[in-house]
């Protein structure tokens, strides 16, 4: 499972890369939580202008609970990326277990014609250094 706690892929020119890390003085092991950041980079490696609209992620935990998250924009903005430009964000996932994992989409809107897809988060770890083989 090396190097699972990071994820990339790319999805009709946008290229979603994705990693967390353990945040260990935001968790408390002892009341079974744990913080984790993550990290993600979207790239437009497309030949036209797209706006990320909005985001949906699946988090599931290791006992296997599935929490969904669905939201405009991420960390508060809607970006618009054109070709070659790139956005970068942080944010954090609270979990009950010591590992689990991140998955999902972004809805992003082509400047060009208003059409949409969804681009692709592939799946990343979320766990404990220790935790994480």
């Amino acid at each position: 499972m090396a190097g699972a706690e990071r994820s990339e892929v790319v999805t009709q020119g946008v290229r979603v890369e994705g990693r967390s890390q353990l945040v260990p003085e935001r968790s408390d092991p002892e009341s079974g939580q744990w913080l984790f950041a993550y990290r993600v980079r979207i790239s437009n490696e497309g030949a036209v202008p797209v706006q990320l609209v909005s985001r949906h992620w699946v988090i599931i935990d290791g006992r296997g609970r599935i929490e969904e998250v669905r939201g405009p924009g991420v960390v508060g903005e809607q970006p618009l990326l054109r070709p070659g430009e790139a956005f970068e964000y942080t944010s954090s996932c609270p979990l009950r277990t010591a590992q689990g994992t991140m998955h999902g989409t972004y809805q992003m809107t082509r400047q060009d014609d208003a059409s949409s897809f969804d681009a692709e988060i592939a799946p990343f770890a979320l766990g404990e250094p220790e935790a994480v083989h």
